[in-house]
């Protein structure tokens, strides 16, 4: 198993920035891709950006140039740079991690961390 704690959410106005980190513990071994997925009121959680373990990023085009998804995978943890922060970037932000053991593929979540962006 893999716990994924988050932290780093928080009230932030338009054009502010935050941090989330995502720590993974336990069994990181069977981890690859790491990211963060957001939910927003009366949304469907969606992707925000993924890292693999070799330093591949994908971005989702709303975030692309104001996001940064960057690992240290010496402490198992990926950090997620939000800059120039708007009101419809409100949401929990979830943190995920993806891989596989053995022949299964696994997947894991963490508990979620409210960003909110005030107008």
């Amino acid at each position: 198993q893999v716990q994924l704690v988050e932290s780093g959410g928080g009230l932030v106005q338009a054009g502010g920035s935050l941090r989330l980190s995502c720590a993974a513990r336990g069994l990181i071994g069977s981890i690859n891709t790491m990211g963060w997925y957001r939910q927003g009121p009366g949304k469907q959680r969606e992707l925000v950006a993924t890292i693999t373990s070799g330093g591949r990023t994908n971005y989702a085009d709303s975030v692309q140039g104001r996001f940064t998804i960057s690992r240290d995978n010496a402490k198992n943890t990926v950090y997620l740079q939000m800059n120039s922060l708007q009101p419809e970037d409100t949401a929990v932000y979830y943190c995920n991690a993806q891989g596989s053991r053995g022949f299964l593929p696994v997947m894991y979540w963490g508990q979620g961390t409210q960003v909110t962006v005030s107008s």
